[in-house]
């Protein structure tokens, strides 16, 4: 992958900022619609003829997050009963990353991620309860806006719990808020640019993308930028009534040998279980899954209405996997790959050279900010630490990365017996390394890929990890990681 510099020419700016003033969701597109025109050049009374020549126009981008949704729960993925047509068409007409990585799998240090292109360490959300700093970060939202684009972000924020920023660089920011930041799945309070706006659907994925929709279809005369961020599919899974129970004889004999009919609030996960064995919860949630992408269809549909989507990049992604049972293990926070692995789907009309494209090399959160940014012909700042993996776009046979680190900081009390770590993920092999002394582990992932026999402690391995480590060492100091797990690892 390439980190591109090289600036294109400045587009025609869409002006100053409007002082953020609370208004109602049809006041707040209504303002948008009009501010695109007059960004594009063209005087409100003038007729087109009059407005200055356009350059070539760059591309929009539509980006659709999803929470807790793991790598391989996609019908394109070979799932035995999940139905995701419309994900499955952006693998059919596109690329998916078959070894998409969150650096960290827990809610808000990702999404943080996805938005600044760093790691957690450098971004500073290192907890589901650590404070966006809005004079520290900057999102490629605000780099967008700066170019021209206009901007809109729908959805979970989740940063810090409890508040919203202000997000200047948003035309349109829809989201939701609750002292711990995750919303509801039924009749959820929304915020329209400040203002608690009226639920007009009661179900939060419809909901949401229902304000979507709304800025899609206006008469944009710059590029665009959507962030979708849903709260599906995360805890407590509560599908739409119409969808409810569609799974409730669904045969799950394939899930993993350790996966068991406990209830999930037992052992270590009290604090995310919910009523009813594991199997029931995991019928819920691919039924609130199931959902999403039906919503995924109408924003499809109206891009398509808009002769707009094959003028679109759609980029659709999880924020952290999720264990189901793998390890005897409920949830995320764990360095094992059920619960870092993402999906990554990129449909790019003049981009993808083919399409149906399955990329194995490994790409993460961090690089979706420098690759919208390179798409756009923007220069990616120094201080994003993610490599645009536009390249692979263009080429499966591109140069990837050859190893990241994985971190996780202490997150009580969710995962808080949990010890903080970091780890180094290569093409064939993991080091993980823990604080509070716990035993380091290495694991082939080639030859033993559900990470069940550990090779620290025989002589080829503690060889092959002493290299690892210092490896992640390295990629410590050249990402400003700080080091804090693995103190015991090697004692």
């Amino acid at each position: 992958m390439s980190r591109s510099r090289k600036p294109s020419p400045p587009p025609a700016a869409i002006g100053r900022d409007a002082a953020r003033t609370p208004v109602t969701r049809r006041q707040a597109l209504g303002f948008l619609g009009a501010a695109a025109l007059t960004a594009g050049g063209l005087s409100l009374g003038l007729p087109s003829a009059l407005a200055a020549p356009r350059r070539a126009r760059r591309p929009n981008f539509v980006f659709i997050l999803t929470d807790d949704h793991r790598y391989d729960m996609l019908g394109a993925a070979g799932h035995p009963f999940l139905r995701t047509p419309h994900m499955d068409r952006l693998c059919r007409e596109g690329v998916r990353f078959e070894n998409a990585f969150a650096t960290t799998a827990l809610c808000s240090p990702s999404r943080a991620s996805f938005l600044t292109g760093q790691y957690a360490s450098v971004h500073g959300v290192t907890s589901n309860f650590s404070r966006w700093d809005e004079n520290r970060n900057v999102t490629f939202l605000r780099h967008l806006k700066r170019a021209g684009y206009d901007t809109a972000f729908v959805g979970k924020w989740h940063m810090p719990g409890g508040d919203l920023p202000r997000l200047p660089e948003a035309d349109l920011f829809v989201s939701f808020t609750r002292k711990d930041g995750q919303g509801d799945y039924f009749n959820c309070p929304l915020y329209v640019n400040g203002r608690l706006t009226p639920n007009r659907t009661p179900y939060i994925t419809e909901e949401l993308t229902e304000y979507a929709l709304d800025f899609v279809r206006q008469g944009h005369r710059n590029p665009f930028c959507l962030y979708l961020s849903h709260k599906a599919v995360h805890h407590d899974w509560k599908p739409p009534r119409h969808l409810r129970g569609r799974h409730r004889h669904a045969d799950l004999s394939f899930l993993a040998p350790e996966s068991d009919r406990y209830n999930t609030l037992s052992g270590l996960n009290w604090l995310e279980g919910t009523l009813g064995n594991m199997h029931d919860v995991y019928r819920r949630y691919c039924e609130c899954l199931e959902s999403v992408d039906e919503q995924l269809g109408l924003l499809l549909a109206a891009l398509e209405a808009k002769d707009l989507l094959d003028d679109t990049v759609v980029v659709y992604a999880g924020d952290n996997g999720y264990l189901w049972g793998e390890h005897r293990l409920y949830a995320k926070h764990y360095p094992y790959e059920e619960s870092i692995r993402i999906p990554f789907l990129v449909r790019a009309p003049g981009v993808v050279s083919g399409a149906g494209w399955r990329v194995s090399r490994m790409v993460l959160n961090i690089d979706l900010a420098p690759t919208l940014l390179d798409l756009a012909g923007l220069p990616v700042p120094a201080a994003m630490q993610g490599e645009s993996f536009a390249p692979l776009l263009r080429s499966p046979s591109a140069p990837g990365r050859p190893a990241f680190v994985y971190e996780l900081f202490r997150d009580f009390p969710f995962g808080g017996r949990v010890p903080p770590h970091q780890a180094i993920r290569t093409e064939s092999h993991k080091l993980i390394e823990w604080e509070m002394c716990r035993p380091p582990e290495l694991y082939d992932l080639r030859r033993d890929p559900r990470e069940m026999n550990n090779l620290c402690g025989t002589p080829a391995g503690d060889r092959l990890a002493a290299d690892l480590s210092r490896e992640l060492e390295a990629l410590r100091r050249r990402f400003h990681i700080r080091r804090g797990a693995g103190r015991c690892a090697s004692a």
